[in-house]
């Protein structure tokens, strides 16, 4: 039983005491707690009324590090229509995923944790503990079992939730030891065995661009690896330092990464007479001159070699407001970076362009107020290119998919039969009739009663299958009059 702090109509915050502003603020924190446990029961509920027609229409996603799909919940959880999640996320103004997150964490709660469900409906656990451990348990590897999540749930309840994610990491590898959910390697010595589990990965977070022009980079690599690693970075770092930089070290550090990265190791083991390249008992290139300096790597100092490919090629695309001044471009301090959806300083984009091996290159002004057609269905890369800028991102509501990896849509889907049969086309290939849509939105658009139009050039409302309706554009998505029926709406037939 929540209880609410009353305080009088005149009296505002500034007039309460410490202890009635400490006492008010616990129990808006109570009822926080209150609505997010419910927001679960909601949110299993909606899932309990969309069961997919088969396994190949439920909902799933793809986990960082994974190479396939994953279901949102654990086995021994009902499956869940994949298209439902987005009418919900819309509803709550999160993404697709997002919103299958919360389906998912509140099935797998339910289902297979049932004593901490209990517990974040009684209070006495917060819902985002319960989620974090849900999160947990769905995507161990290996799976846990309906009796060994049912154990992590026994665990995590005696303590009222209050777990740590180290000490749930622990949790989760004692479970898979103790119900032998691990494969043993059959080449390792039967009776000793060990547990072929492989957490190996390198994950950057790319999506999540700091202002500073950086991302973050999670790594979990062989310990000899580890350990030769942190000598090149040690011995990069240390090299720049001598060099006469200023930087700090974990700075010099983070660029001698880079370093590495832009590295042609390969051509250690080229020899451009097609033989073997010389070894010293150790296996490493030793190639010197007279004076017994290194030579092993002048290819990489500058001189061409057609028959090896290229280090690397990273492609960034900066927009930045420019203006004339007599004969000479002008260009902002501050412009925008595709990549990360993030802002860029020109002193920055300088500083990345300034390597002697970096190919910069400008492309046209696209004039964005200019519509574009082409005959035919499909899209040249010129509207294609100016969909991308216009729309920035997927035009979905609450989408952040960058418009670059995603489909170009006609909006009004293109008849294939009109030219044939003399009719005009209702879809024509133009910007005006194109929206960028992520692969699961487009698909939605195509195989749901969700529906959109472009009330003007870079402006898309929506409309869902139970009749919300939402307003996308450059600057977001806008909520806009609520739905006129509770009857869903009946997708029109599609080619």
């Amino acid at each position: 039983m929540i209880e609410e702090l009353e305080v009088e109509p005149e009296a505002g915050a500034d007039a309460l005491g410490p202890t009635a502003l400490l006492a008010s603020i616990r129990s808006a924190r109570s009822v926080e707690d209150a609505a997010a446990a419910r927001q679960l029961d909601l949110a299993a509920r909606w899932a309990d009324l969309h069961p997919p027609e088969s396994i190949h229409s439920a909902a799933s996603f793809t986990v960082a590090g994974c190479e396939h799909e994953e279901p949102i919940a654990g086995p021994g959880t009902p499956l869940v229509a994949e298209f439902c999640v987005a009418e919900l996320g819309t509803v709550l103004g999160i993404t697709s995923v997002s919103a299958k997150k919360l389906i998912g964490h509140a099935l797998e709660l339910r289902h297979r944790l049932p004593r901490l469900w209990a517990q974040v409906h009684a209070g006495r656990v917060p819902a985002w503990r319960a989620r974090a451990v849900a999160e947990a348990t769905i995507h161990s590897s290996p799976a846990l079992t309906v009796e060994a999540a049912r154990f992590v749930d026994a665990q995590v309840a005696a303590v009222a939730g209050k777990i740590g994610p180290a000490q749930l990491d622990r949790l989760v590898a004692e479970t898979i030891k103790r119900f032998d959910l691990a494969e043993t390697d059959l080449a390792a010595d039967p009776e000793d065995g060990y547990l072929h589990v492989d957490p190996r990965h390198v994950t950057i977070h790319d999506e999540d661009v700091h202002f500073a022009g950086t991302v973050r980079l999670e790594a979990e690599i062989d310990l000899a690896d580890g350990l030769d690693l942190h000598q090149a970075l040690a011995h990069g770092a240390a090299t720049m330092k001598a060099l006469g930089s200023e930087l700090p070290l974990d700075a010099r550090r983070a660029k001698a990464l880079g370093d590495l990265a832009r590295t042609q190791t390969a051509l250690d083991l080229h020899d451009p007479a097609g033989g073997r390249p010389a070894s010293d008992s150790a296996g490493g290139r030793v190639a010197s001159d007279s004076a017994g300096g290194r030579v092993a790597g002048e290819e990489r100092a500058g001189v061409s070699r057609p028959d090896l490919p290229a280090a690397r090629e990273v492609v960034l695309h900066a927009h930045f407001d420019a203006t004339l001044s007599g004969d000479t471009t002008v260009f902002g301090s501050t412009g925008r970076l595709e990549e990360g959806q993030r802002l860029v300083l020109l002193e920055q984009l300088k500083s990345w362009c300034g390597d002697s091996r970096t190919k910069v290159t400008v492309k046209p002004v696209i004039d964005l107020n200019q519509e574009k057609s082409a005959p035919g269905y499909e899209i040249p890369d010129r509207i294609r290119e100016h969909v991308v800028l216009r729309d920035r991102t997927c035009v979905f509501p609450f989408c952040g998919r960058p418009a670059r990896g995603c489909d170009v849509d006609h909006v009004i889907e293109y008849d294939h039969d009109a030219e044939a049969e003399g009719r005009p086309q209702p879809g024509p290939t133009e910007t005006e009739n194109l929206g960028a849509l992520c692969r699961f939105h487009h698909r939605l658009k195509t195989h749901s009663a969700w529906r959109y139009d472009m009330a003007a050039p870079g402006v898309f409302e929506w409309t869902s299958p139970h009749g919300h309706r939402y307003r996308r554009d450059r600057t977001g998505t806008t909520a806009l009059d609520p739905p006129d029926s509770s009857t869903p709406r009946i997708p029109s037939p599609r080619r």
